[in-house]
């Protein structure tokens, strides 16, 4: 048993300490038949099938906010990465670096957290690892993820938009700005003011829905670092194709833009955790509309924009005033450390 309240450097010291948190935290809450063979690297079966790998870090500040954790984002900002390019994830690991007298309440809190997010994802927890550093070296604790997941050949177009034609509509799943205005607010002390949760949650069994509904998908991503405005600048960047994006349609809590207003952010700029920019052909975006309102992370879905022949390279904002501006990339990070 764990003999302490804090993480202590031993916990990461490859010995008996390190192995009892190991068992008694990690193994306890991702068990599984692979990762409870405890072997240096995870055996798993894939037969005739192409793989799809991802990697992201994790280091949100504070690590506990409205609507998630730095737990559950770990495993939702991965399972989404491999998601959005087509693929059904399949397997994580997740490496920790926990700096001395980090809560074991705290780390068990988040670990269940990310049990509870992989189950709901329907992936595991295969392979991972610890190291503890020592107190001020490290802020709490960052964590780092990595995935496996198996895509179609149908698929594997998706993640490049080489496929992208003009005409083809472009549809956002939800509200934006909703994660990275949570985590802003907890930091700053606004979350009583302003009550926005955070979006995060795994959106792989609702994008498998659109692929197995026949969905022809030319471009998908999800909004993370950026938000929804740095997804169309990446999508047509290279590209003899344009955007436009009708600023009436783009779904956003009230709150959401007073806070922005407040700050001077624009909410198209604004990170989110369960929310994808998806491209189909015209005339699929209907009935793409109606697979994505029937889930519970998808209800809220709008059609906000063409892919057009005009303005090559460039996102190009009608407003709600009538007037149009660009949507440049930002040479700069408007919320830092919100994933």
């Amino acid at each position: 048993m764990i003999r302490t309240d804090k993480i202590l450097l031993k916990h990461g010291s490859g010995g008996k300490s390190m192995a009892t948190l190991v068992h008694e935290i990690f193994m306890r809450y991702f068990d599984n038949s692979i990762l409870s063979e405890k072997t240096d690297a995870a055996r798993i079966d894939v037969p005739n099938q192409k793989l799809v790998f991802t990697t992201d870090a994790f280091v949100v500040d504070p690590i506990f906010f409205p609507g998630g954790d730095i737990g559950k984002l770990a495993v939702c900002g991965t399972v989404n990465d491999l998601a959005v390019t087509g693929a059904k994830p399949l397997f994580l690991s997740a490496s920790f670096i926990i700096e001395e007298g980090f809560p074991v309440t705290d780390l068990i809190r988040v670990v269940k957290s990310m049990a509870k997010a992989s189950a709901e994802a329907g992936v595991k927890i295969v392979a991972g690892d610890t190291k503890v550093v020592h107190k001020g070296k490290c802020d709490k604790i960052f964590i780092s993820t990595s995935g496996i997941g198996t895509i179609g050949l149908k698929q594997i177009p998706i993640a490049t938009g080489k496929r992208m034609k003009p005409g083809d509509h472009i549809i956002v799943t939800g509200y934006v700005g909703d994660h990275g205005t949570a985590v802003m607010a907890a930091r700053e002390g606004f979350n009583m003011q302003i009550r926005v949760r955070s979006d995060c949650a795994p959106l792989n069994h609702m994008i498998q829905r659109l692929l197995k509904a026949g969905i022809d998908i030319t471009f998908m991503r999800d909004a993370t670092r950026g938000g929804v405005a740095t997804v169309l600048n990446e999508a047509v960047e290279g590209k003899s194709l344009g955007i436009s994006v009708n600023e009436q349609k783009v779904p956003c809590r009230s709150a959401v833009r007073g806070f922005c207003e407040l700050l001077g952010f624009d909410p198209l700029y604004i990170a989110n955790e369960g929310k994808a920019v998806i491209i189909v052909r015209p005339g699929d975006a209907l009935k793409a509309l109606h697979v994505l309102r029937k889930d519970q992370y998808g209800r809220l879905a709008a059609d906000i924009g063409t892919i057009t022949r005009n303005n090559p390279g460039r996102v190009i904002l009608q407003t709600q005033t009538g007037s149009q501006r660009y949507l440049d990339m930002l040479s700069g990070d408007q919320l830092p450390r919100i994933c």
